[in-house]
């Protein structure tokens, strides 16, 4: 039996949008009013999203069930993988002590908390979203940043913030190769189009990032150093998506800007260190002295992470690891059982990538890491469980909120709220924004999104005469602000952050911020689409018979052993020159 999804079950389409948001409005109430914690708030929005689906779009209740399983499935592969090893590689430089080391290079480099905040949140954060993704980088900063001493909520909330400006060339550009694929546009039309509406957020990112921890007054105190790093960071970032494509804008807007505030701060300093005001004053040891070697050997971790997640994010690398390491099933009782509004079988397959998923490399750079930082090997081991043990609720929290995310997706009721933007006429370009940030706020990924609204952004601009190419980079920039109140992306944060059970107070945190900005690109988009339409760029379709061809396995291989001699090198030198006894902290609070 095959079910066809439903748009509009009470022929009004006012009304069944107004039952299509019940779920979605709850998972505001419960979080922002009410309070719940994170896993309580997604299952039970699981089970109003169930009730909707079955009683008022007429979703049987077999497809319900296996809706809500391959979410869930898909939420502890390959998410909650990615999580746990992001947060256990942490671990392991917390429990062995090297993460004191990286607190004195910090703040040798400045201890002020704003700076800090924008090395590490904003342009760290970037570099590792355009390597790696899916939720690693706010995983990774939000838990460094309160190693080094600062208030988890703020720790948490401005690396979910600062998450924004990357997303949408997140995992070498995977959320613009999928628009591409779905709305027919060439990639470097859509990488431009969005490298000229997301780099005016990225200037004014920095200056609000530091203004959200410290006050207006405080930021301006530190404006020479937020204008390096956001007029860096956006320059690089247009100069990029705009002339190589939607690989590599994030990697080198992030390393350039890390690069340039560094240099920076050797000839510039605040007249102040900030510090929040319920933090005990850092107690500096001027005395201890970290050679090269025993710095090297502290961030051993962080480097062949960096290099783990770039290689990982080589096309030729993962079709290696996925012709050697991938396990892929058809959904039993799912697949091919739900009809589209176009007439198309939803193809619902499993994908179990388990040496080419991120997580697989950033698990490999921590068994690597274990030896290069002091520990053995069953350490790591019991430091691995109780990673585990840390992070249950978030784990349980994910699959929830994946669970909620397939069910309202499969049953219709996202397409619902995507029909109703669409019939807004000539005013579409400024709702086009919208209909991204829904699309990641349920989600939790822009690829999601994209795959989700590409082709309903692109004839809902033909219709009314806008050119699509608006539309379709609107989905991907109106996507990047949803990304941190996505209920998945508040459970990670919460996760690294130390905040489980108080996964409300983060998402109020963050609530505000994310409407502003969605206002602000949708304010953008609606003038690319009538005033300042000579910035869209000129281009062709993409043809409709797309040649396939096989994957350059060789190469490959060549980058794996590439890999392999680099890691060596890297370890045998690090092994080799930390043989002197080790200080065993930079500072105490």
């Amino acid at each position: 039996m095959v079910w066809k999804q439903v748009i509009d079950p009470f022929n009004s389409i006012t009304l069944s949008v107004l039952v299509a948001l019940v779920p979605i409005l709850f998972i505001f109430w419960a979080l922002i009013i009410r309070r719940m914690k994170g896993y309580q708030a997604s299952l039970i929005a699981i089970g109003i999203a169930m009730i909707i689906a079955i009683a008022v779009y007429g979703m049987p209740i077999k497809l319900a069930l296996l809706s809500v399983t391959h979410g869930a499935m898909y939420g502890l592969f390959p998410i909650c993988w990615l999580v746990v090893t992001a947060v256990f590689l942490f671990n392991l430089t917390v429990k062995s002590g090297q993460f004191e080391i990286i607190k004195h290079f910090m703040a040798s480099i400045t201890s002020d908390r704003r700076l800090q905040a924008l090395l590490i949140a904003f342009s760290f954060g970037a570099f590792l979203e355009g390597t790696a993704g899916f939720g690693a980088p706010v995983a990774i900063t939000a838990a460094m940043l309160v190693g080094l001493g600062f208030n988890p909520l703020y720790a948490s909330g401005i690396c979910l913030i600062a998450n924004t400006a990357p997303v949408a060339f997140g995992s070498i550009g995977i959320p613009i190769t999928v628009a591409s694929q779905v709305s027919g546009i060439p990639e470097l039309p859509i990488s431009q189009m969005v490298g000229r509406t997301l780099p005016i957020l990225s200037i004014v990112l920095p200056f609000y990032l530091v203004t959200i921890i410290a006050g207006f007054q405080k930021a301006r105190e530190v404006m020479p150093a937020v204008l390096v790093c956001g007029v860096t960071f956006a320059f690089l970032q247009y100069v990029s998506s705009n002339f190589l494509g939607p690989s590599l804008p994030d990697v080198i807007a992030g390393l350039g800007s890390i690069i340039a505030l560094m240099i920076f701060l050797r000839f510039w300093k605040p007249r102040t260190v900030w510090r929040f005001s319920n933090e005990p004053a850092p107690t500096f040891d001027t005395t201890i002295r970290y050679t090269n070697h025993q710095m090297l050997r502290a961030w051993s971790p962080f480097l062949i992470l960096t290099i783990m997640v770039i290689f990982w994010g080589l096309q030729s690398i993962k079709d290696v690891l996925n012709a050697n390491g991938l396990i892929q099933f058809e959904f039993p009782g799912l697949h091919n059982a739900i009809q589209g509004q176009d007439g198309t079988l939803l193809a619902k397959i499993f994908k179990f990538n388990y040496l080419s998923a991120a997580g697989t490399a950033i698990l490999i750079a921590s068994l690597l890491s274990i030896p290069l930082v002091g520990l053995t090997f069953g350490e790591g081991l019991r430091i691995f469980g109780a990673t585990l043990r840390q992070l249950r609720f978030p784990i349980l929290t994910v699959a929830a909120v994946l669970g909620f995310a397939y069910i309202v997706n499969d049953s219709g009721i996202t397409l619902t709220l995507a029909d109703a933007l669409a019939n807004t006429g000539v005013l579409f370009p400024f709702f086009a924004p919208v209909l991204g940030w829904l699309g990641v706020f349920i989600t939790g990924s822009d690829t999601s999104a994209n795959a989700l609204f590409s082709k309903l952004q692109y004839a809902t601009a033909q219709s009314i005469g806008v050119d699509p190419v608006v539309t379709v980079a609107a989905n991907v920039s109106g996507g990047v602000v949803g990304k941190m109140i996505s209920p998945q992306s508040i459970a990670v944060a919460a996760a690294a952050g130390d905040l489980v059970g108080r996964e409300s107070e983060l998402f109020r945190f963050t609530v505000k911020h994310s409407f502003i900005m969605l206002a602000f690109i949708c304010l953008i988009t609606l003038g690319q689409a009538y005033v300042v339409s000579w910035v869209i760029p000129t281009y062709e379709m993409l043809s409709s018979t797309k040649t396939t061809t096989s994957p350059d396995v060789s190469k490959g291989y060549t980058y794996l052993l590439l890999l392999g001699i680099l890691l060596v090198a890297i370890a045998s030198f690090i092994l080799i020159n930390s043989r002197k006894k080790q200080p065993t902290a930079g500072y105490t609070n």
